[in-house]
């Protein structure tokens, strides 16, 4: 943001271009999710590292499009107006990012409060963005052991 921008919000075509690939990635990553997760009920598996990856992911994009729709829905009057509840007539300009998720309220002292995208987005998608790597990191570690041991009893076979 510039100095001669104080009141820039977020980039409309960007805004929309992300909220449209989140919800496509929530929508496909909920049902490969749900089909790995009736496949392993097929084979009796009682944990698939690779399912709870796919929809500990989904439940991530999931947290941060919810973030997204709150700045969507929002026009630039209703935004306004949720900085001067937040702030009152001290507002001096917004603090817009997609990254974390944030649109703050400057006041004239410096100061930057929070008004529109709920106080638990950034949080959730943190943890949630926390898990996903690490079963992706099981999924991983997992998939290369069974291939692993799936070599070597093969190579024990042929003896």
């Amino acid at each position: 943001m510039s100095g001669d921008e104080p009141y820039a919000a977020h980039d409309g075509a960007l805004l929309l271009v992300l909220l449209l690939a989140c919800v496509i990635a929530v929508l496909s990553l909920t049902v490969h999710g749900i089909r790995r997760l009736i496949r392993a009920g097929r084979r009796r598996e009682m944990f698939t590292a690779r399912s709870a990856a796919v929809l500990a992911w989904d439940a991530t994009i999931a947290a941060y499009t919810w973030g997204l729709l709150h700045l969507f829905l929002l026009d630039d009057y209703a935004r306004s107006q949720a900085c001067r509840d937040s702030v009152g007539d001290k507002l001096s300009g917004y603090e817009p990012s997609f990254l974390p998720l944030h649109f703050g309220c400057r006041t004239g002292d410096g100061r930057v409060v929070e008004a529109v995208i709920p106080s638990y987005i950034n949080p959730a998608v943190a943890v949630l963005g926390i898990c996903s790597l690490v079963l992706t990191g099981l999924a991983i570690a997992h998939h290369k052991n069974a291939q692993g041991c799936g070599a070597a009893s093969s190579r024990g076979g042929r003896r």
